[in-house]
């Protein structure tokens, strides 16, 4: 981790009442990942910038530092234990507190249920739900050092309904809603201040339709790219791609006091997707 980082935050006045709580944000050199950890930071929390990316996570935490508010970047690998125990110790050493957990890393890819490969099966669930259970298993022992804390997990709209030609993304996202759901009580019943939600996005701008392996023939199939994207605007009743900072406007929301009584709970953001 980067070590010359200003923690004066005196100048944040935040109706969120986050300044100076210490937020990691998984998958944040990107998307959705990185407009919350630059609302976050504009809100006055210390923001850690968690990325397997590690050269555009330096340059997303040095712009977020030189304009949004603090930020810092540590490289990990979701899906690997040790790369998650190696990041907490850091956070520990570093700022003694962590108070805030966004698990937003996450792929995705198509096809047929008959022609994924196990490999390719496992390899998302890892990052997807391992990722998830991982991070959260860990952070756990740290927020109740601190006090408490929020994690919101993020899922999808297709943890909520099915989409065909995307078992594997389905399962791994619907089974995050539901593991968020069970952490959410034991964490109540344990009575220790931590509070577990999820956030559920539909088609969203971002890099990560463009990265899957079945976007080149969608495309061509569509008749270029900007017929691509309407075409994924359309499915929403409000006819529109979400940007990412409408999705980190719930998340903040979850983050803050101002979610005090909500644990156990999801916030669906799909433009009216899982409504028809």
């Amino acid at each position: 981790m980067s070590t010359n980082i200003n923690l004066d935050h005196s100048k944040h006045s935040s109706t969120f009442n986050i300044t100076n709580r210490v937020a990691l944000i998984t998958g944040a050199s990107s998307g959705i990942g990185k407009g919350i950890a630059k609302l976050l930071a504009r809100e006055g929390a210390i923001v850690i910038i968690a990325d397997i990316d590690e050269a555009q996570g330096k340059e997303v935490a040095s712009k977020i530092a030189a304009k949004e508010g603090i930020a810092d970047f540590i490289k990990l690998d979701v899906a690997d234990e040790a790369s998650w125990i190696n990041t907490y110790e850091s956070i520990a050493d570093r700022y003694q507190s962590l108070n805030i957990l966004v698990n937003n890393a996450g792929i995705a890819f198509g096809g047929s249920v008959t022609e994924v490969s196990l490999e390719d099966w496992r390899r998302l669930m890892a990052v997807n739900l391992d990722g998830v259970f991982l991070g959260t298993k860990y952070a756990i022992p740290l927020m109740q050092k601190s006090g408490g804390g929020s994690i919101v997990n993020v899922s999808s709209a297709s943890g909520i309904v099915g989409s065909p030609t995307a078992a594997a993304y389905c399962a791994s996202k619907g089974g995050v809603r539901l593991f968020t759901k069970a952490v959410a009580l034991e964490c109540a019943y344990a009575k220790n201040n931590i509070r577990v939600n999820s956030v559920h996005p539909g088609p969203v701008a971002t890099p990560m339709f463009e990265r899957g392996p079945t976007w080149g023939d969608f495309v061509k199939q569509m008749g270029g790219i900007e017929e691509a994207w309407k075409k994924i605007a359309e499915s929403t009743p409000l006819n529109r791609l979400a940007e990412p900072e409408e999705i980190a406007n719930a998340v903040l929301f979850l983050a803050s006091d101002l979610s005090s009584y909500i644990t156990g709970s999801e916030i669906i953001i799909d433009g009216g997707f899982t409504a028809q």
